[in-house]
């Protein structure tokens, strides 16, 4: 925990709690009930490799990145996100700052929730996520139909995203999970796919590179991925550290896999400049961390099971059909 005296850590959980705890961790439970493990508990992977806010949080822009890759997720996003910039509700292209920063917002409580909140809050979440994915349907400009409850779709989404935060992790926290122990991670993350309603999901570090390849045929760049990345961000005035900025567009495509670098012309720089960029983040990610600490939602679970654990949940996955909300529905019960 780090000092009430450290000054980074002072104004981090004050800007953390004024734009996001205070907007998207309403209602989400912490600290009790006493003994409950909720999904993972202590002493799992999950909780070791979430506890790292800045590669969990990297990991999430590295999975978006790849996530994109698939012209359907592209359209979704373009239609139903409100991170596209809207003029009179027509996309103008560009991107919109609050939209980008609820969807960052959301996203975090949900991966923080779902690795240390109360059973009943992990419940929650996953309910809400699987409510919103029921109202993304629509038909791309080329005719085709996306639904975001289509289970090839949620195989695709699901590997990107563990992907994204075990390469994140094994990168650059400083004291990366290996062998048997990153294998668990993959193991354990199952439950949050399942969840969401993900079948036949890829359970190791090698099941998920295989899935994510197998999807190779049916990956494109659109123009949405394009005007988003590489040289296109050349003149953004976004700051180094935020999502969409060149350099949090490089740090995602570095973490590529060979055939998605090769699939969105992403071309290394020299062998000098690669390790000087990747020891410059790997070092800022760190100290970031080591100045910050875990945040309090860590300690109050690891304060919730200290005197011991109940049973564990037997199954994630959704023993009943859900209720059909409308989007407004949904957004008034996150």
């Amino acid at each position: 925990m780090p000092s009430k005296t450290n000054i980074i850590a002072a104004r981090f959980e004050r800007a953390f709690d004024a734009d996001i705890r205070s907007r998207f961790f309403r209602g989400l439970e912490f600290a009790g009930p006493e003994g409950d493990p909720g999904w993972f508990g202590p002493g799992s992977a999950v909780w070791y490799v979430h506890s790292h806010l800045p590669t969990l949080l990297l990991g999430l822009v590295g999975a978006a990145y790849i996530e994109g890759l698939d012209p359907s997720i592209s359209w979704m996003a373009y239609d139903h996100s409100r991170i596209p910039e809207r003029v009179d509700g027509v996309p103008t292209g560009g991107i919109d700052p609050e939209g980008a920063a609820v969807r960052l917002g959301h996203s975090l409580s949900f991966f923080i929730g779902t690795a240390y909140g109360s059973t009943a809050t992990a419940e929650r979440l996953a309910r809400t996520v699987r409510a919103m994915h029921h109202t993304v349907k629509g038909t791309r400009p080329d005719g085709l139909a996306y639904d975001a409850d289509d289970p090839e779709w949620l195989r695709w989404n699901y590997a990107t995203v563990v992907w994204g935060l075990a390469t994140a992790h094994e990168r650059y926290h400083r004291r990366p999970l290996k062998g048997d122990d990153l294998e668990r991670y993959y193991r354990e993350f199952v439950r949050v796919g399942e969840a969401l309603g993900g079948t036949d999901l890829p359970a190791t570090k090698a099941d998920v590179a295989e899935c994510l390849e197998s999807y190779l045929p049916r990956l494109a760049i659109t123009p949405i991925k394009a005007f988003g990345t590489g040289p296109n961000l050349r003149d953004s005035k976004t700051k180094p550290w935020e999502p969409g900025s060149p350099f949090m567009d490089w740090a995602a495509r570095d973490m590529l896999p060979e055939w998605a670098r090769k699939l969105a012309l992403y071309q290394p720089p020299n062998p000098v400049t690669l390790r000087l960029r990747r020891t410059t983040l790997w070092v800022v990610l760190n100290v970031l961390h080591d100045a910050t600490g875990p945040l309090p939602e860590f300690r109050q679970a690891r304060a919730r099971v200290a005197a011991g654990v109940s049973a564990p949940v037997a199954s994630t996955a959704p023993d009943a059909p859900d209720p059909v909300l409308s989007r407004a529905e949904v957004e008034a019960g996150a």
